[in-house]
């Protein structure tokens, strides 16, 4: 019999995975799979959850938001732990859950992994890190890590705009210098966004990105004057903003990214690391079941 590691995060969220863990564990007891939990929280490593790692684990659950994969995805990484995970998406921000096609309900998820085949995805790496969606850097980038955790887990998307809302003073054009191979930048800019995934907010920005071609999508906002912003803006609501003269859009394996402006890095909603920063791909660096065909 199989087993698979259950790691979930009761702060995720609505707290929806706490009222919903014995209907995980039926669904999979009734296909032949032992779960085996482990509870993410303050004071608890997340290493000792792949301490009874062997052979015969299937595959890791994860129930919890983009920064909780993250989290599970860098430990395996690290630990050189090579089997599938699968994603119940119950976070704050479910971007590259919703991305691969995850469905909200917990049930029709749990049989969706358990119905699929193990697929290959690209895996983003930025310093010594792995992102699953997006790494960001400029305005409002350090959002989430602002938000008090009880805020977040009470108000949901809600906190994000209260504290967004809050930043806009703070808009101001920031200096950086970004190099691949075919494409360069060097200027002032409001955002860089580095898609692995396609969605960040539910915003679809990248939408021109694919699960597995072995290319990052990058945007940067450059800084220009307020009407062009509102353009811009118009246009992010059709959906067809990649073209707009305020954007460069490009896509790449790897990049590099200086700056010595005082610029908050971010990593799925999770503090990144400092500049300067190697940013690549790593195509087909993760296994996953759940996509459908």
């Amino acid at each position: 019999m199989h087993k698979v590691k259950f790691i979930y995060n009761p702060y995720s969220g609505e707290n929806s995975i706490i009222t919903n863990i014995d209907k995980v564990i039926e669904i999979h007891q009734k296909k032949g799979y032992i779960v085996i939990p482990y509870r993410i929280s303050r004071g608890f490593n997340i290493d000792k959850a792949f301490e009874d790692i062997e052979d015969d684990y299937k595959y890791i659950l994860i129930a919890g938001g983009d920064g909780t994969v993250d989290t599970v995805v860098n430990c395996m990484k690290n630990k050189e732990i090579d089997i599938p995970i699968a994603i119940l998406p119950v976070g704050t921000a479910n971007d590259f859950a919703k991305f691969i096609g995850m469905p909200a309900d917990i049930e029709k998820a749990c049989k969706q992994i358990l119905n699929t085949d193990v697929k290959k995805v690209d895996l983003g790496k930025i310093n010594d890190k792995y992102f699953i969606n997006v790494a960001s850097m400029g305005l409002f980038t350090d959002i989430s890590q602002k938000i008090d955790i009880n805020l977040k887990n009470t108000m949901g998307k809600l906190a994000y705009y209260i504290k967004g809302i809050e930043q806009l003073p703070n808009f101001r054009k920031l200096k950086v210098k970004v190099k691949s191979s075919k494409n360069h930048f060097d200027g002032d800019m409001y955002l860089v966004l580095i898609f692995n995934g396609q969605t960040a907010g539910n915003l679809n920005f990248a939408y021109k990105a694919h699960l597995d071609d072995g290319l990052l999508d990058v945007i940067i906002i450059k800084a220009s004057n307020p009407v062009d912003m509102i353009g811009l803006f118009i246009n992010m609501l059709k959906g067809d903003h990649l073209d707009n003269s305020s954007i460069m859009y490009f896509k790449t394996d790897e990049l590099e990214i200086e700056s010595y402006e005082d610029i908050t890095t971010d990593i799925d909603g999770e503090k990144g690391p400092d500049f300067p920063l190697k940013i690549t791909c790593i195509k087909h660096g993760l296994k996953i079941l759940g996509i459908e065909e």
